[in-house]
């Protein structure tokens, strides 16, 4: 009887005890449960944890466009301390959408000498509209495009990637493809926040087919880090004593840009010329540098000069003085945020230079 009671008891305690680990059991994983439920889902970034997005913006953009055809050396350190930005101009698009560095030697010591005084190298890419519209029509045609200028900017240590295509249109289709273009070479310079991408675009002022190809997309998705306005060339060769690049038309450009079409400030950069061109006759053999026409005829202080030159005495010619280049640049600081010049070596390298003028009345140091 006794070892009946105590096997009872013993029994009873097992099933008590059996029963406690049940009950515990089920507490726990209701409480697992009720933890699963809040616990947040942590999703891992892309292989080789690159991200697309643009690079950080270095304030106000002084641009200066530097030609294959010019010599390094004729333009003075101090002149490039002066910009930035240094576009070399250019890489050329073929017929068969591939890529051509125009004196690929030119661009090597070009970039030496920005990189050694502070600025920022850009390959700028230009060719005829039609190769550019042959090569953005297919999606292979643009993949292909867009991996020779990154071999380019990658073989040549570059910072960025400056498109000059002059121009896509609403009336050809190249609009839409011109968008899809820069897109996909927007997300190769910005994987990783490393390259830079400015565009070269139309001045603004003439409604239609070129002015509307600019989709604000370009912008508003931060395609693009900053657009430079070419507001110049706006000539007539049956009309005289027309300006082709004088203050109103830069108001008028960056009032389009900004106000109307809301581009940022902060990614315009009005364009200044430094030549000049006649009006009412030929450009041919009669377009001067502002070099040029300053150390002959024409005064610094002055927006025209009468010249001789491509077999035509005595016309004047018009061009940007230093006073206009001066409200230029405080324009450009009121609303947008950055000179562009067309180009480095049309400059002179004394106390008269543009560039001069523009870092002055920006106070910028060089």
């Amino acid at each position: 009887m006794y070892f009946n009671h105590y096997f009872v008891c013993m029994k009873n305690a097992y099933n008590l005890t059996r029963c406690l680990f049940l009950f515990g059991l089920i507490l726990l994983l209701d409480a697992c449960s009720k933890k699963d439920q809040t616990t947040t889902i942590i999703v891992q970034p892309p292989s080789g944890g690159l991200t697309i997005s643009p690079p950080t913006g270095f304030g106000f953009y002084v641009v200066g466009y530097f030609p294959s055809y010019r010599d390094p050396a004729a333009i003075t350190d101090q002149k490039f301390r002066m910009c930035n930005v240094v576009n070399y101009a250019f890489a050329n698009i073929t017929a068969t959408g591939g890529l051509t560095v125009a004196n690929p030697t030119v661009l090597t010591a070009v970039a030496s000498k920005a990189k050694a005084n502070g600025a920022k190298v850009f390959i700028s890419i230009s060719g005829i509209a039609a190769d550019f519209k042959s090569m953005a029509t297919t999606s292979t045609g643009r993949n292909a495009f867009v991996k020779n200028i990154m071999q380019i900017v990658r073989l040549y240590g570059m910072d960025g990637v400056d498109v000059d295509w002059e121009f896509p249109r609403t009336d050809d289709g190249t609009d839409i493809t011109y968008a899809a273009f820069m897109k996909e070479l927007s997300d190769s310079c910005h994987t990783g926040a490393k390259y830079y991408l400015s565009a070269a675009i139309t001045a603004g002022k003439y409604s239609g087919a070129v002015r509307d190809a600019i989709n604000s997309n370009l912008w508003t998705n931060n395609t693009v880090d900053f657009f430079n306005i070419m507001a110049y060339d706006d000539f007539n060769t049956t009309v005289p004593f027309k300006h082709h690049s004088d203050l109103a038309l830069a108001q008028t450009c960056l009032n389009y840009w900004v106000n109307t079409r809301g581009m940022p400030a902060s990614k315009a950069v009005l364009g200044i010329p430094a030549y000049g061109r006649p009006s009412g006759i030929t450009q041919t053999g009669t377009v001067l540098t502002y070099n040029s026409i300053t150390s002959g005829s024409g005064s610094a202080m002055s927006d025209s000069a009468v010249v001789s030159a491509g077999g035509f005495t005595n016309y004047t010619i018009y061009y940007n003085g230093i006073p206009t280049v001066k409200l230029k640049a405080k324009l450009a600081q009121s609303m947008g945020n950055g000179i562009m010049m067309w180009e480095k070596g049309q400059d002179r390298n004394d106390g008269l230079s543009l560039l001069k003028a523009v870092c002055d009345t920006i106070g910028r140091v060089y």
